[in-house]
């Protein structure tokens, strides 16, 4: 029941961005950043754990529990950075698959970069078969991946002893550090920490201290299982770099089409090169797949904004696609795997401002009770914060000594200097703020905008009739119009879709913050209505809007819907969903459409 969430998150550490690091890391440096996978594996774990428990204790994602405690301004910045982590993650996955697409095709690059806007359509069709299927697929990609470097690794035959010698901390050369940050950067991703909340929530949890701790037990096992497995098939890329480049003196090669073109050759073995690059463009697909769900989860979080899924997509597949397009174009083939690397830099410079406000919300007595972290869990905590921050300041700024070394870029350097500042102070203020605000006293969050206040209906006579209902302040005004086509004999049924990312996936099995927000919302509006003596009922709707209200309808036996229109078309059609028109050509019952 519990296995899946985790496996998905785990994605997200074997992705073509993981193979950039580990590979530059093995040809350039042998075994001697393996302590790094190993910390790096160790840390993720640690926080993957806290987030897990964030969504299963308090039933929202870390962007929720975000826009409840910082003010409106501060989430704004902290969604822009959501979004800038997803797109850099997004870089090395369209890249990754594009590479391997011209290694088994020949394909050139530009073209392979922008066939990967077709895996849009592969993510919906996962979606439409529901969340058990989608992990299945994601798992057997997985599996691709494991498989094909257990071959490798048995083909490289690394000599064992002196792996085992890569697991003690040190940074041979100056240039370590920039790839040991690219690693951790591609290991400890910030838009998992987002994802893991989220996706915990698709599994139903019965209420009670013992059921919600065994929840807790068994995501902790899956999380170690599956990140102990991503942690095994970076360091066989680690490790199959370092055999076949380092130790045979071709330090240079940290370039995945090098390594390609030389693993038959220094292999013995025609198949080795094929593995490779199949297994590249399994990392990559599922790896998108998983941060197109992070990035619906982000934008709702923060924003409670739903879009069309297929516009999501698009939008984050595009920004990642563009800064591909100009370098190859500009900067040439040879600069795709530099880039991947900087992508992973920049995905670890961004861990501090989820990372802190996780640690304040897990540590919270207040709102998770009882199942808040203890004080060494705390303290581990904010270890590994202090680490990251302190690797990713000190590369940031030996990165810009050199750069201001340099005469002249007078507004470069004044733009890099404020950023740096005002990067510093936002992770101050994370920190800082839980602490002097009064925990546990913000309101909780509403999924939906809603007035507050009770209804006074004044109606005329009235039949049975349904209302598809949508949380906002036109709600009373729908009420009032289906109440003024029947009478006092008139019986109510009260519906409205869940859309929720969880829903999505998983329909009527969705036990997430928003679904319980939702029916109790309905409930409210129920006994309000039957205490003004209008009979009525409710029903919950999961996944497809326009679908869920035909259905439940027809199930229901209703004489007459009422919807609300909220006037748009076109472009906005797509953006937020067209709703009014299909229901009413499905239906074959007088439908009363209110323009709200």
């Amino acid at each position: 029941m519990f296995s899946g969430p985790a496996y998905l998150v785990s994605v997200g550490y074997m992705d073509p961005g993981n193979w950039a690091t580990d590979l530059a890391g093995g040809s350039r440096y042998g075994y001697a950043l393996i302590w790094v996978l190993l910390m790096s594996n160790g840390m993720a774990l640690v926080l993957q754990y806290f987030s897990a428990k964030l969504g299963i204790v308090r039933g929202r994602d870390l962007a929720q529990a975000n826009r409840e405690a910082y003010p409106r301004r501060i989430n704004y910045i902290l969604y822009g950075l959501a979004e800038i982590a997803i797109a850099a993650c997004d870089l090395a996955e369209v890249l990754g698959m594009a590479i391997g697409i011209q290694l088994l095709t020949g394909l050139p690059l530009v073209y392979g970069v922008t066939l990967t806007i077709l895996d849009t359509f592969l993510l919906l069709f996962l979606q439409r078969l529901g969340m058990r299927k989608m992990e299945a697929f994601i798992l057997g990609l997985i599996a691709v991946v494991g498989i094909s470097f257990l071959v490798e690794i048995l083909l490289a035959r690394p000599n064992l002893g002196e792996v085992a010698r890569g697991i003690v901390p040190s940074l041979p050369g100056s240039g370590a550090l920039y790839v040991a940050i690219g690693i951790i950067g591609a290991t400890v991703m910030p838009h998992n920490l987002y994802l893991h909340s989220a996706l915990v929530q698709t599994r139903k949890i019965q209420t009670g201290d013992r059921q919600v701790k065994h929840a807790i037990r068994m995501n902790l096992l899956d999380s170690s299982l599956a990140l102990n497995l991503a942690f095994l098939v970076n360091a066989a890329i680690l490790v199959l770099a370092a055999t076949v480049f380092f130790k045979t003196g071709r330090t240079s090669i940290a370039s995945i089409r090098d390594a390609y073109l030389l693993l038959g050759r220094l292999l013995g073995h025609r198949f080795a090169p094929t593995l490779f690059a199949i297994a590249l463009i399994a990392a990559g697909q599922s790896s998108t797949l998983t941060g197109t769900l992070a990035g619906q989860i982000v934008m709702e979080g923060y924003l409670q904004l739903r879009i069309n899924p297929v516009l999501r997509r698009l939008l984050t597949r595009l920004l990642a696609i563009l800064p591909a397009l100009l370098v190859i174009l500009i900067a040439g083939e040879s600069q795709v795997d530099n880039l991947m690397v900087f992508s992973q830099v920049v995905l670890s410079v961004q861990l501090g401002f989820a990372v802190i406000p996780l640690i304040h919300f897990v540590s919270d007595r207040k709102k998770m009770g009882s199942f808040a972290i203890g004080p060494a869990a705390q303290v581990l905590g904010w270890v590994i914060a202090v680490l990251l921050i302190y690797l990713n300041l000190k590369l940031v700024l030996d990165s810009l000594t050199g750069y201001f070394s340099e005469p002249g870029h007078l507004i470069w350097k004044l733009l890099l200097s404020t950023a740096l500042v005002a990067g510093l102070l936002l992770l101050f203020y994370l920190l800082v703020h839980p602490w002097l605000s009064l925990r546990g006293q913000p309101d909780a969050i509403r999924i939906h905008p809603q007035t507050g206040k009770a209804f006074h209906l004044h109606a005329p006579s009235f039949e049975h009739v349904a209302i598809a209902l949508d949380f906002s302040e036109h709600d009373e005004k729908l009420l009032a119009y289906a109440i003024g086509q029947g009478s006092r004999k008139t019986r109510f049924l009260l519906i409205h879709v869940v859309e929720s990312v969880s829903a999505q996936l998983l329909g009527k099995e969705s036990d997430d913050y928003e679904t319980r927000q939702d029916e109790q919302t309905l409930q409210s509006y129920q006994a309000q209505l039957q205490q003004l003596g209008w009979e009525s009922r409710i029903r919950l709707g999961y996944r497809h809007r326009t679908q869920e209200i035909v259905r439940i309808v027809r199930e229901e036996h209703a004489d007459m819907l009422v919807i609300g229109a909220h006037g748009h078309s076109g472009i906005q059609d797509f953006i937020f969903g067209e709703t009014v028109n299909s229901v009413r050509h499905e239906l074959q019952i007088p439908v009363l459409i209110v323009h709200l």
